[in-house]
């Protein structure tokens, strides 16, 4: 098992905090998000972590992991980034970790032992972090659905309601070989424009249209998203209580 963080991104919603690292270089509690996704990974059985580096890549120089590229970063999304490192997703098995996040090794772990060719992790008790975190939680929060068998059904729609909302997509994800597979001949059928805007979400999205079927694993807390400068002052207070 390897696993792999996404971490090409400029992160601009984090203002100047940004300016000179890339957004998981950010620091909670005294360590800093690569170093808790490293931490979790390797507990979860990773034997080997690598990065997908744009944005002030330099800043991964020192750290004993293998570095794979994106030099497109400013002009594509995260699965071009996830492309980039087709080699390792093609050898499989692989966990796949934006780079704006934390969470447990416990929690890597759970979603590590999934049986299916691909596998996203969910909080099941997102709301209380949503309502943490926004006046509204519905201003962000994005649909997810489990079909009765317990498998990814929908997910990356702007919700009506709470009753959409089954849980909340972490953006941690394994891949088998079979699950790269199923990317890999979706992104060769696409335009190459349309390839470099999509999201992760949306690439899911694409997935369950065509009837691949994803696994959809809850997994334990602590966990969260640092998608803007109130985020991190969130969670370093809290970290600090």
């Amino acid at each position: 098992m390897k696993g792999l963080i996404l971490a090409a991104g400029r992160g601009s919603r984090m203002g100047t905090l940004t300016d000179d690292r890339p957004k998981c270089m950010v620091e909670i509690g005294g360590r800093t998000l690569f170093d808790r996704q490293c931490a979790a990974l390797r507990a979860a059985g990773c034997a080997e972590i690598g990065v997908v580096r744009g944005w002030q890549g330099r800043a991964f120089d020192a750290h004993p992991v293998r570095k794979f590229d994106n030099p497109r970063w400013a002009e594509t999304n995260m699965v071009r980034s996830l492309e980039c490192a087709a080699e390792w997703l093609a050898a499989g098995p692989c966990l796949v970790s934006y780079a704006d996040i934390f969470y447990s090794g416990t929690a890597a772990a759970t979603l590590a032992a999934a049986r299916t060719p691909l596998a996203v992790a969910y909080d099941p008790d997102w709301l209380a972090l949503w309502r943490a975190r926004f006046a509204d939680p519905l201003d962000d929060a994005e649909t997810f659905k489990l079909s009765p068998d317990g498998a990814l059904a929908e997910i990356g729609r702007k919700p009506a309601s709470l009753a959409e909302v089954e849980g909340q997509y972490m953006g941690l994800l394994k891949f088998a070989r079979e699950g790269w597979t199923a990317v890999a001949g979706l992104l060769a059928e696409l335009a190459p424009a349309r390839a470099d805007k999509l999201d992760m979400t949306s690439m899911l999205g694409l997935l369950l249209a065509r009837g691949v079927r994803i696994g959809a694993v809850a997994v334990p807390g602590p966990w969260g998203e640092v998608d803007s400068a109130s985020d991190l002052a969130l969670y370093r207070r809290w970290a600090e209580a």
